[in-house]
């Protein structure tokens, strides 16, 4: 039991830290393709806000723990599998430079894991559909008319004003906004990790219900913080360069957006992907430019990349649950 719980937290560590360095591109990636911060400074910006926003507790956390899957019926066994379905899914993607979801790489794992365990009755369905699938749909919608609609009225604003002086304040808002991406990212990426390893300790008994820790939010928090450190500069490429060229004006109006709505979401315990908000609203300032301003090829294959990371998760969660068991 002992053995199980510790590679439990180790491997949820683990994934919070490949977390990091996979979503780093989520926080920084526009602030560095608009040279407005250098890439180590807009990644450190980015670790220690990932830090702050993950010590504070949304709704998210108790989502993974309870609103998805039947917590009574849970086994360490589950949780092993379901963290590393996610992993493999991770390190896959990241190497590939593909901008995919780790929070809907966790959530597959763990509906895979968990249909192998005890059948699709284990599953809470109407939570995956009202947490997970309609966020998952309509989260980068939202994100790309509402970075679309911002960059429509900036555009209208500014249409008179001095192209130097507009640059020149933008720069300094953009890093405001790039503050608050982290810390909405630190909000709801960290606290998947935070119920899962919940989740994984209730199983094994070792708390008597799926209050987080203290332990678990400061060691997720540290993790995330430390993975957002190290980079993740394959993606960051894809996210920075590969949509549309992004100004200080553009950068500033696909961070709003995109951190507004995962703030929402954080706090009606949504756990969304912080990959798809900053890609959806990357595309919609683009798209403000004019359809031939965005590099089309790019959102599609992404589209493809997350339309796979749930079954793709859910099939490695899966299998990782049968070679455990």
């Amino acid at each position: 039991m002992e053995i199980l719980i510790f590679a439990i937290v180790v491997l949820a560590l683990f994934f919070d830290y490949t977390n990091g360095f996979h979503d780093a591109a989520n926080v920084v990636s526009t602030v560095i393709a608009t040279g407005v911060l250098a890439p180590l400074s807009a990644i450190v910006m980015g670790a220690v806000l990932n830090f702050i926003g993950a010590t504070q507790i949304s709704g998210v956390a108790q989502t993974i723990a309870t609103g998805l899957v039947q917590a009574d019926d849970a086994s360490q066994i589950v949780v092993l599998a379901a963290l590393a379905g996610a992993i493999i899914w991770n390190l896959a993607t990241w190497y590939f430079g593909l901008p995919s979801s780790s929070s809907y790489a966790l959530i597959g794992g763990l509906l895979g894991a968990f249909w192998m365990h005890k059948g699709a009755e284990s599953i809470l369905w109407k939570g995956v559909i009202g947490k997970v699938l309609i966020p998952m749909v309509a989260s980068p919608m939202i994100g790309f008319f509402l970075g679309l609609a911002v960059m429509k009225g900036l555009y209208f604003y500014l249409r008179h004003r001095p192209a130097a002086h507009n640059h020149a304040i933008f720069r300094h808002l953009q890093i405001g906004s790039a503050c608050f991406v982290a810390l909405a990212h630190g909000l709801n990426d960290a606290q998947k990790s935070m119920g899962i390893i919940t989740l994984g300790l209730f199983a094994g008994g070792y708390v008597a219900s799926t209050q987080i820790p203290l332990w678990v939010i400061l060691s997720c928090a540290v993790m995330m913080g430390l993975g957002t450190a190290s980079g993740g500069f394959r993606i960051i490429r894809t996210m920075a360069f590969s949509i549309t060229k992004i100004e200080p004006v553009q950068g500033f109006a696909a961070e709003a957006s995109a951190s507004c709505v995962i703030l929402t979401a954080s706090f009606l315990g949504m756990p969304v992907s912080s990959t798809q908000m900053i890609a959806g609203s990357i595309t919609g300032v683009g798209t403000a430019k004019g359809r031939k301003a965005v590099t089309w090829g790019v959102p599609r294959k992404m589209v493809l990349t997350w339309i796979l990371t749930l079954p793709g998760a859910a099939l490695l969660g899966a299998a990782a649950y049968w070679a455990f068991g």
